[in-house]
């Protein structure tokens, strides 16, 4: 009996691999047109009167004005600002949404046409690499420290190429950067001094686009994989 069940069960995921190929088919058929954007992540539980909720809606505006497009994770608090902003600016708002019991459901600043949901947190964090040609960190939690730490895990490793990765606060990472120098680096030896170097500390939304401006100067806008 517990062989059939375990065997019952291994089919069952079997199945589940084309639910997942499904996932990808329709993330790259609808981000593959959009065009060069930029991945925001941060809380989903920053509320519109927080310092960094405003500063994302300032960000986002400005990246639109340089023709590029804004890809979230559609949800409420920092992506919901960064879709709003995009909005405002009249550029591409895109809503990469996931399905959660609590916390999640896609903004109102997402274009109808560029929502997608996600069952699978891995496929829709493919998405966020793949059409990014820059990723911008807001404060977060567990979340957003996932999204980061995946982003310059594949850029040490060379799965994708070398793109802005900006962290937005230093009063907010500054303890954590503290941390991955004394501790990561230099007492354990764990990351390697140009693994530093992945990333850029920015405060004022107009670092952001200089960061990014400088960064392709000399080159061009194109998929990380």
């Amino acid at each position: 009996m517990h062989n059939k069940k375990w065997f019952n069960k291994k089919s069952h995921d079997s199945w589940s691999v084309f639910k997942v190929m499904g996932e990808l088919v329709e993330g790259y058929e609808k981000l593959s047109e959009i065009g060069p954007c930029v991945s925001i992540f941060g809380s989903a539980r920053t509320n519109e009167n927080d310092f960094y909720y405003k500063e994302t809606i300032k960000i986002s505006e400005l990246i639109v004005s340089k023709g590029l497009g804004v890809i979230t994770g559609g949800g409420p608090g920092i992506m919901e600002a960064a879709n709003k902003g995009a909005k405002n600016a009249g550029g591409i708002s895109v809503g990469l949404n996931i399905k959660l019991p609590f916390e999640q459901e896609p903004n109102n600043f997402i274009d109808k046409d560029k929502s997608i949901d996600f069952d699978y947190f891995f496929v829709r964090k493919v998405m966020f690499v793949k059409y990014a040609q820059a990723f911008i960190v807001m404060p977060g939690g567990f979340g957003t420290f996932d999204e980061l730490f995946e982003s310059l895990t594949l850029v040490q490793t060379n799965k994708i190429q070398k793109i802005p990765i900006i962290l937005y606060g230093s009063e907010f990472w500054k303890d954590c950067i503290n941390w991955l120098d004394k501790v990561v680096l230099k007492q354990q030896k764990n990351i390697s001094n140009e693994d530093m170097s992945f990333f850029k500390i920015a405060d004022q939304p107009s670092e952001v686009i200089n960061i990014i401006d400088n960064f392709y100067s000399d080159q061009r806008y194109s998929p990380n994989f």
